[in-house]
């Protein structure tokens, strides 16, 4: 009998341009980039910059990320001058991911869809 090896994709080291919209009426969006490699996040945008960890199989990969302001943000977002604690789930394939998070500020939670799309592999 033939053994073949299954080769499993993973989600590839490199750049990925970050599109998120939070979820439950909140009125807000992003774009952002991000950085993956091995297991590792790191990125942000205009007020944010985001650290995290991930792990990956068989298309389905889910994290943990922490955001922090780097430039002040509107007042008007209850989020701002808070440190963001996020949980995610989502799925990849061979040029991006989604996943659905949860971010927590402080006592106030928020819920969002982020969309990855690969811009360059290393």
């Amino acid at each position: 009998m033939l053994s073949i090896a299954r080769h499993e994709i993973m989600i590839r080291n490199g750049l990925y341009l970050a599109e998120t919209t939070f979820l439950d009426g909140v009125d807000a969006y992003n774009r952002h980039i991000m950085m993956l490699r091995e297991g590792t996040m790191r990125g942000g945008g205009g007020f944010y910059y985001t650290i995290g960890s991930y792990t990956c199989s068989g298309g389905k990969w889910k994290g943990e990320m922490t955001s922090r302001e780097h430039s002040p943000i509107s007042a008007t977002y209850p989020w701002a001058r808070k440190v963001l604690t996020i949980g995610f789930t989502g799925i990849y394939w061979n040029d991006g991911a989604e996943f659905e998070a949860t971010a927590l500020a402080g006592k106030q939670s928020f819920r969002f869809k982020s969309v990855y799309r690969l811009l360059f592999a290393d």
